[in-house]
């Protein structure tokens, strides 16, 4: 019998691979890679826009001269190609909020959260990686997504043996709840029990 592909959890439909594959960042690895790769900046709500705005006072003298004149411009976010609202970019690549510590890409939003100065960290999407969220219908779907910046987070979470689901315990209870992460590992352990997943 072979292993489900997508397991369910109370409304959130969960691909596998977000139990089976291995995932943990590698900063001194990869430098932040993701904050200023891409072609479109992160998935963004109207909620945290309002967070995001409620922060940048705090976080303004951090952002390059560029994304504040993006911001001062656009705003802190804009329709996609696709239709999404995600945060602005600078350049078409890098996202407004990145700025630079010691050769690496930091998200300047998390950095002033971090430091107990702001009571927004960042978007959910952003939380989330390497996960993607999707609605379908009246369901949430969790995707694990594979990019190629972040083969050292695969090699370092192979390493640790670190599931991708574990790797993103703090931003999936912060996301679902806690029942429901409790309800998720419940399910991977039975899988796991089951010889579904190692």
């Amino acid at each position: 019998m072979e292993a489900p592909s997508i397991i369910q959890v109370g409304e959130v439909l969960v691909s596998l691979d977000c139990l089976t594959e291995k995932f943990c960042c590698d900063l001194d690895v990869c430098k932040g890679e993701c904050c200023v790769e891409g072609d479109a900046g992160a998935p963004v709500t109207l909620d945290e826009i309002g967070g995001i705005e409620d922060s940048l006072d705090t976080i303004w003298g951090n952002l390059s001269a560029s994304a504040q004149a993006v911001i001062d411009k656009q705003g802190v976010a804009y329709i996609d190609e696709q239709g999404d609202l995600v945060t602005s970019i600078v350049n078409k690549k890098d996202c407004v909020f990145t700025c630079y510590d010691k050769g690496c890409c930091f998200c300047a939003l998390e950095k002033a959260y971090r430091a107990g100065k702001t009571q927004f960290c960042k978007p959910i999407s952003c939380y989330l990686y390497p996960i993607r969220e999707k609605k379908i219908g009246d369901l949430t779907g969790l995707n694990y997504n594979k990019w190629d910046i972040c083969q050292c987070a695969r090699n370092k979470g192979k390493e640790l043996d670190l599931p991708v689901y574990k790797f993103l315990k703090d931003p999936l209870t912060i996301r679902f709840g806690e029942e429901w992460y409790k309800e998720l590992e419940k399910i991977a352990e039975q899988l796991k029990a089951q010889g579904y997943i190692k």
